[in-house]
């Protein structure tokens, strides 16, 4: 596969991390096709972007909802770029993001605080919080309460070993309810949600000044060749690629009123 053409120049990247959510505002990354673990908002903070996304046309917008494990693609565009990824089971995010005015097929664009996003994340002081909370709409509604404790115990631990089977009998359910149930909850599957937490936790080690290798290995991946393979195909590039770049990581405590605790 051949690498992304990454710019030669170009500004810092910040990537902002908190448990369960990332947050990258830096120039739009020329990046294969590719599909995310989980929901993304992505708003082109100086021009609109075109995307190809698998069974619709091309669309050029300036604010797009990229569904989990849809394979998709950035076609056209220019300047910063801002993705927000939110954890599924988040009670201040939950599954929907919300706030998207338009709908082509199953696609959402147009967020309808847009405007206050691209002010936001072009600030020279950016507020992550501020960002966060106008990127997110809060949904009424509860979910079980059995599939956040398992996403709860996945966040906590991506490390060990990750095995549906076993998540289902710690929540008294069958396999295949389980799995049902945890797709329907999260939007995304129980394999891709174990990745999404293992990269975080990959991202937070790197932040510590651990090399990928190690923090590739803390964090449950098999090798770095696994987590290269995993990083590419969710984001279209490899963490070395992105590592590479001006990159600026900002962790952030985690916020129980998140999760509803």
């Amino acid at each position: 596969m051949t690498a992304p053409a990454l710019p030669q120049t170009c500004a810092a990247v910040q990537l902002w991390l908190r448990l369960g959510h990332a947050v990258y505002i830096g120039p739009l990354l020329r990046l294969g096709p590719h599909s995310s673990a989980i929901a993304c908002l992505g708003v082109g903070l100086d021009a609109p972007f075109t995307v190809r996304a698998d069974g619709v046309p091309d669309l050029t917008v300036r604010s797009f909802l990229f569904r989990a494990r849809v394979r998709h693609e950035i076609r056209d565009g220019a300047g910063r770029m801002l993705f927000c990824y939110f954890d599924p089971t988040s009670a201040r995010m939950s599954r929907c993001l919300g706030g998207m005015r338009r709908a082509t097929d199953a696609f959402c664009t147009g967020h309808r605080h847009e405007a206050d996003l691209i002010d936001l994340a072009t600030r020279d002081e950016v507020d992550f919080e501020q960002v966060l909370t106008a990127a997110s709409i809060p949904v009424v509604g509860t979910g079980d309460a059995r599939i956040a404790s398992a996403a709860a115990r996945i966040r906590a631990d991506p490390a060990r070993p990750q095995r549906a089977e076993a998540a289902a009998r710690e929540a008294g359910l069958s396999r295949s309810y389980f799995l049902r149930k945890f797709s329907d909850q999260t939007g995304t599957s129980f394999r891709r949600y174990v990745q999404w937490a293992r990269i975080l936790r990959v991202a937070e080690a790197f932040a510590h000044g651990h090399d990928l290798t190690r923090a590739a290995a803390d964090a449950g991946f098999a090798s770095p060749s696994h987590l290269t393979g995993t990083f590419r195909g969710m984001f279209g590039l490899t963490p070395t690629a992105l590592a590479a770049l001006n990159l600026q990581l900002l962790l952030h405590e985690h916020d129980k009123t998140d999760y509803g605790q």
